[in-house]
């Protein structure tokens, strides 16, 4: 079979089911006994199983087989979800991750699976297994029916609690019976069709291989009376005779604690080791209680579509070149006076404002795509510094557009591992210092004007001035007159840390640095402000998109330049006496405020106009105002950003250029390259 043209859905969909998985396990390890969530997970894997194998991935298909062996005993109650099995489980997915990305390059490479399954199948010791069968012997000689673990009794008291009624059911076969097998799917049918089997003694492969004697037990959860059951069991040929009994949840429960003592009693007698072992059953189908509202609501089909994403981008370029080609026609309407050309432009805007509005939210994304790895990288954190902490996630849902959010996770991940290693104290040390043991990184998101602010939190030890300002000092930058925000904001700076000790977490001094130019190169700014003691701040702002924008247009020497409205905080009239100098810088005293002046024509090297009147602009730059001195200013329009080209990549005062009404090809400053 052809599977080519299924290839593009298959690697959406693993990585997919792989972050589901991922976030699954966190919550399980958090909430051991949330039966929903463990059900969850055994789908998905199962799923992924399923693609795979049909993909003819088979090295993929037998690694998700060998950790569904693993989730099914979670299920049975067989092993317990503790750190270090979900940490091989973790392996697992990462390794299956891997697969995909190999899959999606084109890699031929293969992964090796055999330390992973060697893993898998050493999470449970053979000694486990033989006390296992152990128990089973006691628990067989003393009770012939169905054995429910813990599991199997929350399952049926949720099903009780939904109103279903749940049966222990007995049923001896005619001793002449000969089609042992087909009597029991028989007798299955009958019940599965007005309710669910969530217990059989003997299992499935049992009865398929006819390896059992005439005696069935079952555990059957169905809106049905005992009469009706009784009835329709009695129906079908051979069947001798049928015992229905009401399960009690409460004695189950008691003869649970039961054979915990048991189960106890039996591992004193051997070398001092806890056991995860219980009872071993073998479910027929997924133990879910049948809902009764499961066919009351049918959910549309194909609600969404996926569209590639270089087509988005194209009908992205095809919507800004409309919208060059409009505001072209309403500068000829206005040269040439067409006034009956008016009507029909102002309807053309209309519909080219609400295309480009319906295209922008189209290549929105929320944030929530980025910020679902970072729970599990935390968890990892934690293992691996021995440090006790939580991500708290807030605004996941605030939207950026899609370039924005392709480059914002690798930032995110150093600063959060940068707040784990350095701002996070050990365990002991926050429980000194009276703070409570759990440190928390908070990750949050709000939407604020024309750009999307993100935040990351801690509550640590804050960042040492002192210690900055020693490092700025050996490596030969003057400190003095620096407010202490100021001096922390160095972090920054290239090559900068004040970590001594390189570890794999942080202390290479790029950290920072990737995470400024990378921010900046977004049309985006970066902060942090910190106490000591009480924990750090970085604070990122980026445009919510960086396509079409609003923009003032102001004339720089002979040059039209565009800034951003986004950046622009308002805009005074130039007076010489309003200019000061400190040291050896132009500063302006506005509203008692003391601002730095930059003059652009000197800053851009362009010959400035000789007439009196100029402008200052100011900007706020990552909470910061600059004044920006321009000649004149032209208005403010809608700008489409074209990339500058390979070329002129150098040229960092400038993020891009457009093309105006009349032709003219317009810069677009970069303010925070240039503040």
């Amino acid at each position: 079979m052809d599977t080519s043209q299924y290839m593009s859905m298959f690697l959406e969909e693993s990585m997919d089911n792989l972050q589901t998985l991922n976030e699954s396990l966190l919550q399980l390890e958090q909430e051991p006994e949330d039966i929903d969530k463990l059900n969850e997970i055994f789908r998905v894997a199962h799923t992924i199983k399923g693609m795979a194998a049909t993909m003819g991935f088979n090295q993929m298909a037998e690694l998700t087989h060998k950790m569904e062996d693993v989730l099914s005993e979670f299920r049975d109650g067989e092993l317990k979800v503790t750190q270090k099995v979900v940490t091989v489980l973790f392996k697992c997915l990462d390794t299956l991750e891997q697969m995909v990305n190999n899959i999606s390059e084109g890699n031929e490479e293969e992964t090796s699976i055999k330390n992973i399954i060697e893993e898998l199948e050493g999470i449970r010791e053979l000694d486990n297994v033989s006390e296992a069968e152990e128990i089973d012997e006691i628990e067989s000689e003393e009770n012939n029916g169905v054995n429910l673990n813990e599991y199997d009794i929350n399952v049926i008291k949720q099903a009780q609690d939904r109103g279903f009624d749940c049966y222990n059911i007995s049923i001896a076969l005619n001793e002449n019976t000969l089609l042992k097998s087909a009597r029991a799917f028989l007798i299955f049918k009958s019940l599965e069709d007005y309710g669910e089997i969530i217990k059989s003694v003997p299992s499935t492969e049992d009865i398929e291989s006819e390896n059992f004697d005439l005696d069935i037990s079952l555990v059957y959860i169905t809106t049905r009376k005992k009469e009706e059951i009784f009835s329709s069991l009695m129906n079908i040929s051979e069947v001798d005779k049928v015992i229905i009994d009401n399960v009690n949840v409460r004695a189950e429960k008691i003869k649970k604690q039961e054979e915990e003592i048991k189960v106890q009693e039996i591992q004193a007698k051997k070398i001092e080791q806890p056991s995860q072992s219980v009872v071993k059953e073998v479910k027929v189908k997924e133990n879910k209680a049948p809902t009764r509202d499961k066919d009351s609501s049918h959910r549309k089909q194909h609600q969404s579509v996926r569209v590639d994403l270089d087509r988005l981008d194209k009908f992205m370029n095809m919507v800004s070149e409309l919208v060059i080609n409009r505001t072209r026609l309403e500068q000829i309407s206005i040269n040439h006076k067409l006034t009956d050309l008016n009507e029909t432009l102002e309807q053309v805007a209309r519909t080219t404002s609400d295309l480009q509005d319906l295209v922008m939210k189209i290549r929105m994304l929320p944030l929530d795509v980025v910020f679902n790895r970072f729970p599990r990288m935390v968890r990892d954190l934690s293992v691996e510094l021995e440090k006790d902490m939580e991500l708290i996630i807030q605004g996941q849902d605030t939207e950026l557009d899609r370039t924005v959010i392709d480059e914002i996770g690798e930032p995110l991940i150093h600063l959060i591992r940068n707040s784990a290693d350095h701002g996070i104290e050990s365990k002991e040390e926050r429980t000194k210092k009276g703070k409570d043991p759990v440190g928390k990184i908070r990750l949050i998101a709000y939407q604020e004007g024309t750009k999307a602010v993100i935040k990351v939190e801690d509550d640590g030890d804050g960042i040492n001035v002192e210690k900055v300002k020693a490092k700025a000092e050996r490596l030969g930058i003057s400190t003095d007159g620096m407010s202490d925000n100021d001096i922390i904001n160095l972090i920054f700076m290239q090559g900068f840390s004040t970590n001594e000790q390189v570890t794999d977490i942080s202390g290479r001094g790029v950290g920072m640095d990737v995470v400024k130019t990378k921010i900046s190169s977004l049309g985006g700014t970066v902060e942090v402000t910190s106490e000591r003691g009480k924990g750090s701040s970085f604070i990122i702002r980026l445009p919510l998109t960086l396509q079409i924008i609003q923009a003032l247009l102001v004339k720089v020497g002979s040059e039209t330049m565009a800034i951003s409205l986004g950046y622009i905080d308002r805009v005074i009239d130039f007076d010489e006496s309003l200019v000061k100098r400190t040291n050896n810088k132009e500063v302006i005293i506005y509203n008692e405020n003391v601002i730095p002046l930059v003059r652009l024509s000197n800053k851009l090297n362009l010959e400035t106009e000789t007439q009196e009147k100029k402008y200052i602009v100011i900007v706020k730059v990552g909470g910061k105002n600059v004044g920006l001195m321009v000649d004149s200013l032209l208005g403010q329009q809608e700008i489409v950003i074209k990339p500058l080209g390979k070329t002129l990549q150098g040229m960092r005062e400038y993020i891009g250029a457009t093309i105006l009404g009349d032709g003219l090809v317009t810069l677009i400053l970069d303010v925070a390259a240039l503040v």
